[in-house]
């Protein structure tokens, strides 16, 4: 009798590490699935930067190699991206937007071209996506730390090695209040 009842005990324990340990592999899925996302959205918005680059263009060459060269700081999420990868494109990304600003100032024409006003509602929709992407992500990300750090579960993600994921930070400059004063 007492060798069945240790038998009940050690196949419940071993069906108990098997399903922790699907579920760990099911939140790591999902949080590099949402990090994939992010890349997606980031790509599309990168595509229609380099369409308003090309728009430049015909404005002058010298701009158009500056923004080229921005843009060319462009490179791929990707699922097994990190949190330092997303954030260096987004960096990239707001350099090029200046860029992109500066020759929309220097050429009023351009910002009156239909073709750019389409890019920039492109860029900016695609901007709302990777907001909305990078919540996603965080969220995803907080059910995967937190099943890591409970016990039990944190003692089968050791022995499988999963590890923690770091979040995606808000960026300080548009965290902070905007002036309210009226001149």
């Amino acid at each position: 009798m007492g060798m069945i009842i240790l038998l009940a005990v050690l196949v419940a324990l071993v069906l108990w590490v098997i399903s922790v340990q699907r579920d760990l592999v099911t939140k790591d899925e999902n949080c590099k699935n949402a990090m994939s996302q992010i890349g997606v959205q980031q790509s599309s918005r990168w595509d229609a930067l380099t369409a308003i680059a090309d728009l430049v263009r015909s404005y002058d060459e010298h701009e158009y190699n500056t923004l080229r060269d921005v843009i060319g700081m462009r490179q791929g999420i990707t699922g097994k991206s990190s949190a330092e990868e997303v954030e260096a494109q987004e960096q990239a990304m707001a350099q090029a937007m200046k860029a992109i600003n500066v020759v929309v100032e220097r050429y009023p024409e351009l910002k009156a071209n239909d073709n750019y006003k389409k890019a920039m509602d492109d860029v900016n929709t695609y901007e709302n996506q990777v907001r909305m992407s990078r919540m996603v992500y965080n969220d995803t990300v907080t059910l995967y730390n937190r099943l890591i750090r409970m016990f039990p579960s944190s003692f089968v993600a050791s022995i499988f090695h999963f590890d923690m994921r770091e979040y995606l930070e808000v960026e300080k400059e548009k965290t902070a209040m905007p002036s309210m004063k009226i001149h």
